[in-house]
């Protein structure tokens, strides 16, 4: 088992949650008589229990891609309430400001254009990131003032889904590209200022993760039925398909061979950058070319 299962991640599920899912699927299915025994398991890209939507899971080898999952963009749906703000920026936290004002269809329209492209945005304070050693959240849970620093993070598109009738606008229905890093409650709560007034996320789905979409993830209740009747490899992407974005790179088994011991190839006739080298059908190496020489970044034991 080495490839990509894609969860449509359901509303109160931590990312954590999702790997664990998989690992006792994975035990159903009969990979392992107990949970050491397992492939390794890991996610790619964190999704807050108050989100749904695609959640990447790496099994086996995969796993060795998981971090260029993370730095991959990623595409939501979100709803903006305005009129409150609250402590975690979505509808779990707890109100720490009001405002009467409302935007309107041509506000929003000016505002929108201007979070397109790179911007810097403050993480809230309710999130994973760490402050001297703790989790910002956890700081926040107990009551410590946080102090988050700003990032530049990259807007590709923001777009409103269904732009209400005329008048004031209560809540607004997103759509947006965003760059690894970027926090949705946050863009959320800067867009409403921007709008001169305060907002929160009340929903929050994703619908893309890098080279997965909606289209090839499944529900919980999928992933167990197809563990208990030991089909889960019918679920499994391919390890491939986290790298369909680069060209394959063919290689001869003894060419292969001495990627796999860790050695470099000169003389290859390969356009620079990534690729995905393969003997046969066989996975080898996500490599790098320059000038012909052929570099492993992360090699596959298959």
């Amino acid at each position: 088992m080495h490839g990509w299962i894609i969860l449509d991640k359901p509303l109160g599920l931590g990312s954590t949650q999702g790997v664990s899912a998989v690992k006792r699927a994975l035990r159903d299915a009969g990979y392992g008589p107990k949970l050491r025994d397992l492939p390794k398991v890991g996610h790619g890209g964190t999704l807050d229990p108050l989100a749904t939507g695609v959640l990447p899971i790496a099994v086996g080898e995969a796993t060795k891609l998981a971090g260029r999952m993370l730095d991959s963009d990623k595409t939501y749906r979100f709803t903006i309430a305005f009129g409150t703000q609250t402590d975690t920026l979505d509808a779990e936290g707890r109100v720490i400001a009001t405002s009467p004002n409302r935007p309107t269809g041509d506000g929003v329209s000016h505002v929108l254009s201007r979070f397109t492209g790179p911007i810097d945005q403050v993480p809230p304070a309710f999130s994973a990131l760490k402050v001297d050693g703790e989790r910002a959240y956890d700081l926040a849970r107990a009551g410590a003032e946080v102090s988050l620093a700003s990032r530049s993070v990259t807007i590709h598109s923001i777009s409103v889904d269904a732009m209400p009738h005329e008048g004031p606008i209560d809540a607004l229905d997103c759509v947006a590209t965003v760059s690894k890093g970027t926090y949705i409650r946050s863009l959320a709560r800067d867009i409403a200022l921007a709008l001169g007034t305060v907002g929160h996320v009340t929903a929050l789905r994703r619908t893309r993760a890098g080279l997965f979409t909606l289209d090839s993830a499944i529900s919980l209740d999928k992933l167990a039925e197809a563990a208990k009747g030991r089909n889960l490899e019918h679920c499994l992407l391919p390890l491939r398909a986290g790298l369909d974005d680069i060209p394959a790179l063919p290689l001869s088994p003894g060419q292969a061979g001495a990627l796999r011991m860790g050695q470099t190839l000169t003389g290859i006739a390969a356009s620079d950058g990534q690729h995905f080298a393969i003997a046969g059908d066989t996975p080898v190496a996500l490599v790098e070319v320059s000038d012909g020489i052929v570099r492993v970044v992360r090699g596959f034991n298959l």
